[in-house]
């Protein structure tokens, strides 16, 4: 028996326009292919379930923003400007959103959506990186590259060496140069002090940064630690641990290495990044 009434399988379905009948694909078939896309996007098991609906919010004026902005964003992609950049403490709902976005994207355009952790992404390209041809399989890259949506969570946990900022300032700039919209999270904060080593802008580097400012809206909040927290946890006992606790920030670390790389580029204002929100530092 056919398992789509209205195609019965065939993938094609009647339509009527201005009085005459033309055909279309079937509904069946964008389902067919998001599902398929949502299987290859290598969200994680605990994440998979994860919807904007669901995220719980309560009286944080950030919080909601956020959340309301990730919303705009899924409703309007493909017809996206830029990406999103959620940054604050752990445990805050970043991920939650992020894939949340990416899922919701998949689902309703059928697009070619990815996630990783930068971490795990980089741990990937590593091993396989050729030191003498100075090159990495693309069979690695390329989708990362080419993928409609993607979501790079907690950028800058990785420690900042030549290497991965060459690594990931080529797979930024090549998404930058090909407008293909971005979703990062981070830790770290937006902070224009360099030195500040728990900031954004020494984590990943300084050209690294500029790139990040110009292709992403930048959404940074606070919150409680949904971790600390039993399941049945509401609105209310967010707002109240998060009234009571104390503002969080990460531990300071030695990042010498970090700090060499904030140099900027000479007349890095005059850079044409070929994005459609101008020049770099304007």
């Amino acid at each position: 028996m056919p398992t789509c009434a209205i195609c019965d399988d065939t993938g094609w379905k009647t339509i009527e326009v201005d009085g005459v009948e033309r055909v279309t694909r079937c509904e069946c078939v964008v389902q067919k292919a998001a599902t398929q896309r949502l299987n290859d996007a290598r969200i994680p098991p605990r994440y998979q379930r994860c919807t904007l609906d669901s995220f719980i919010t309560y009286p944080n004026e950030k919080l909601i923003r956020a959340v309301e902005t990730a919303r705009r964003f899924v409703e309007a992609f493909p017809v996206v400007d830029r990406g999103l950049m959620l940054i604050g403490p752990p445990g805050i709902g970043k991920t939650h959103i992020a894939v949340s976005v990416l899922q919701q994207v998949i689902r309703r355009t059928g697009a070619h959506g990815l996630y990783y952790d930068t971490r795990t992404l980089l741990r990937e390209i590593r091993s396989t990186y050729n030191p003498v041809l100075h090159q990495a399989e693309m069979d690695v890259i390329r989708p990362v590259m080419e993928a409609e949506l993607l979501v790079l969570d907690d950028i800058g946990a990785e420690r900042l060496t030549d290497w991965v900022e060459e690594t990931m300032s080529s797979i930024v700039n090549t998404r930058y140069n090909e407008r293909r919209p971005t979703i990062f999270t981070s830790n770290y904060e937006d902070i224009p002090d360099e030195g500040e080593m728990n900031s954004l802008l020494v984590r990943v580097g300084f050209r690294l940064h500029s790139r990040l400012r110009e292709m992403c809206e930048f959404l940074e909040y606070d919150g409680p630690d949904f971790r600390d927290l039993p399941p049945n946890a509401g609105a209310e006992d967010l707002l109240g641990l998060w009234k009571t606790q104390p503002r969080r920030k990460l531990p300071v670390k030695s990042q010498g290495q970090a700090r060499a790389q904030l140099r900027a580029p000479k007349h890095a204002d005059k850079v044409d990044l070929k994005w459609s929100g101008g020049r770099a530092g304007s």
